[in-house]
């Protein structure tokens, strides 16, 4: 399996393009033409978990939280920053993140911790632009000629995908009608003369393109366009944005106390304490959740008349933030809160390619110990 048919799959479960921009998400380490049978997927790339995918002869390792952070000057075994990223380069084993792509995307980090509290139709704290789903529409005007040759070119350049995975392929849609210009006294058209009124019949084809594909779509369909100044349009698709955004809240399916709540968060996060802020005694109507470090959130949480919240990690000003809003808060440690998404993220690899050998790291842990 070539590295870059799992990027496809990683990428169309959670779009990098929904990242947060000062994350540092996708391919950090490898070449995406490069063979694949083992995955392992952790929270954190350590030490013991190099040392644990070495052994069990990974060729890829999805770490959720980017090994690679601040600018690396140099790569070698010896250099404070490097010895990681320089032993995974001398063991050929790539690395992927996908960050706060998968916190934002739909079915991911937030979403699932929204099921855990039973949040009905959990809706996002912070909403992305819709065009931020990563998914545009290109629209090309052509001679019917020109069809076949500049429809194949954008389709092997990556247009033409619905569906995970790419579930289908080749999907277009074409219509005719009449193109009308006058060109000007230096142009060299395909059709027509210099400073001459023309009107011609052209097909109208229309595909669905991904962002991050787009510049190589758009060269390609140039390349084989036999017109000198090719028309096209591209717009983003609402409809392919889904429920992403940062956190997620919503009303729940009935009343709830805090400590039914407390007890089916450490039930479903394995995790034996929590930290708590607010009373345990409140009756829960409505509840948000946000992944990890979510500090920027609180006035979002606020704002939704939120009376829990369930989360990574707070400040201590957030934390008195959220008691002063009379907010019930629960952490449950930064790692603890990202940790449940690995199994699914499993399952959605070994679905899309089922002889990869793909499995969850055992030496991941929390760095803190809970008494």
């Amino acid at each position: 399996m070539k590295l870059k048919n799992i990027l496809t799959t990683l990428n169309d479960f959670a779009p990098l393009s929904l990242a947060q921009s000062w994350d540092n998400v996708g391919l950090l380490v490898g070449d995406p033409g490069q063979n694949i049978t083992r995955v392992m997927l952790t929270i954190d790339l350590t030490e013991p978990v190099f040392a644990e995918a070495v052994q069990a002869q990974v060729n890829l390792i999805v770490a959720y939280h980017p090994p690679i952070w601040d600018p690396l000057k140099r790569v070698t075994p010896t250099q404070v920053d490097s010895p990681l990223v320089y032993n995974l380069i001398r063991k050929n084993i790539a690395v992927y993140s996908p960050h706060t792509a998968l916190d934002v995307a739909s079915g991911g980090v937030n979403d699932a911790l929204a099921e855990i509290l039973s949040i009905q139709n959990p809706q996002p704290l912070q909403s992305d632009a819709p065009e931020a789903a990563g998914v545009c529409k290109v629209v090309v005007f052509l001679p019917e000629s020109d069809f076949e040759p500049v429809s194949q070119a954008m389709f092997s350049a990556g247009a033409g995908h619905i569906g995970p995975s790419g579930k289908y392929c080749q999907c277009s849609f074409r219509g005719t009608g009449t193109g009308t210009f006058k060109c000007g006294p230096k142009s060299n058209p395909t059709i027509g003369s210099p400073g001459k009124f023309e009107q011609t019949a052209e097909l109208r084809f229309e595909t669905i393109v991904s962002i991050t594909d787009l510049p190589a779509v758009l060269r390609a369909m140039r390349q084989v366009h036999s017109y000198e100044e090719p028309a096209y349009d591209i717009y983003p698709l609402l409809n392919s944005a889904g429920h992403v955004g940062l956190g997620r809240f919503g009303d729940l399916a009935e009343p709830q106390s805090v400590n039914t709540l407390i007890n089916r968060i450490k039930q479903k996060l394995k995790v034996s304490a929590v930290g708590l802020v607010g009373s345990p005694r409140t009756k829960v109507k409505r509840a948000a959740v946000g992944a990890g470090s979510c500090g920027s959130l609180l006035n979002d949480v606020i704002a939704h008349n939120c009376d829990f919240y369930l989360t990574g990690e707070l400040s201590h000003h957030n934390a008195l933030k959220l008691q002063r809003a009379g907010v019930t808060t629960v952490c449950v440690s930064h790692s603890n809160s990202e940790r449940l998404m690995l199994p699914r993220l499993v399952q959605v690899l070994r679905k899309a390619h089922p002889k990869l050998t793909v499995k969850v790291s055992k030496k991941d842990r929390d760095p803190f110990t809970w008494g």
